[in-house]
């Protein structure tokens, strides 16, 4: 008798919602007694032991986690809020998830030091249903870098997935940026070289999806030659698609693997974003090393270098 390996247990979810759908996960929350506290990007975030939702504000969209999430999708989040069963059915209602297709997706765009990374994934049906069991998501939607890295090791071990991942540090990205003078379109091209890489490294691929760019036509006129034989598709909220999902959490993995070898470097603890803790991290780089230092740490026309330097 051949023994067959169980399916492991769902233990995370993510769902988009509408602003209505999220205020009535609140209160059915509110009345299954979760704590709520807040949270860094969410509307709310709410959890009891073995469970907990957190609803952002980008979306909305609700992420839920725990050994207990299986039931609470079934029986809580698709009868009472979504009113309608999805939980096993995702490719019936997203065919075009689990067609083969490349996911392109960034890390870096909004914080002031670190690179800018551009990471493409290749999926199928058999990689994208891997994918959803392993508990892909948007990286955005996770604040751990522990965790960034343990689910960066998942997509990476996923067997047929092909990744590519392309790096611009500060070395780099501001001569780029000083060259080409607009972020939308120093970002195409990033887009535009990691797809290239992927149709070299999977020919026959039919197509590649990215988030929306304001203007479409930038990133369809950085596309090079073989990125020019491919369908294009541009979405808003395209970190749904697994591939794009997948490509998120590469990006950010290679992100924060460069701020923590920075900051050893520098011996200056290197804040995400663009707040005033990172303007002050700023000012204490150039108080330590002079302001050389910022062209080899940070992007150079956000404003917090204006202001360091002041």
């Amino acid at each position: 008798m051949v023994e067959v390996d169980a399916v492991p247990p769902l233990r995370s979810h993510t769902v988009a919602l509408s602003s209505a759908q999220a205020e009535t996960l609140r209160e059915i929350l509110q009345g299954q007694g979760f704590k709520f506290e807040p949270r860094p990007y969410t509307i709310y975030f709410a959890q009891k032991p073995g469970l907990t939702v957190a609803v952002y504000e980008k979306g909305p969209k609700a992420v839920v986690q725990g050994k207990d999430t299986q039931s609470f999708i079934e029986f809580t989040l698709e009868p009472e809020v979504l009113g309608e069963a999805r939980f096993g059915y995702e490719e019936l209602h997203h065919p075009e998830r689990f067609a083969p297709h490349f996911g392109i997706d960034e890390s870096g765009k909004g914080d002031f030091f670190g690179p800018l990374v551009i990471a493409g994934v290749y999926t199928d049906a058999t990689i994208a249903r891997d994918l959803l069991e392993a508990g892909i998501r948007d990286s955005k939607s996770i604040g751990s870098d522990a965790q960034i890295r343990k689910l960066a090791d998942i997509v990476r071990a996923t067997p047929g997935l092909v990744s590519e991942t392309i790096v611009v540090s500060p070395e780099k990205y501001n001569p780029l940026y000083e060259k080409i003078g607009n972020l939308n379109r120093l970002l195409a091209w990033g887009h535009a070289r990691v797809i290239e890489n992927l149709c070299t490294a999977k020919p026959g691929c039919p197509s590649a999806l990215s988030d929306q760019f304001a203007n479409p036509q930038v990133l369809e006129r950085a596309l090079m030659e073989k990125g020019k034989q491919i369908e294009l598709r541009q979405q808003t909220k395209a970190e749904s698609d697994y591939a794009v999902a997948a490509a998120s959490i590469l990006a950010r993995e290679k992100f924060i693997d460069w701020l923590a070898s920075a900051e050893k470097q520098w011996g200056i603890k290197f804040p995400k974003g663009a707040s005033g803790a990172v303007l002050e991290a700023a000012r204490t780089l150039i108080q330590q090393h002079g302001p050389d230092a910022l062209r080899g740490t940070a992007k150079l026309h956000f404003k917090t270098a204006q202001q360091a330097m002041s």
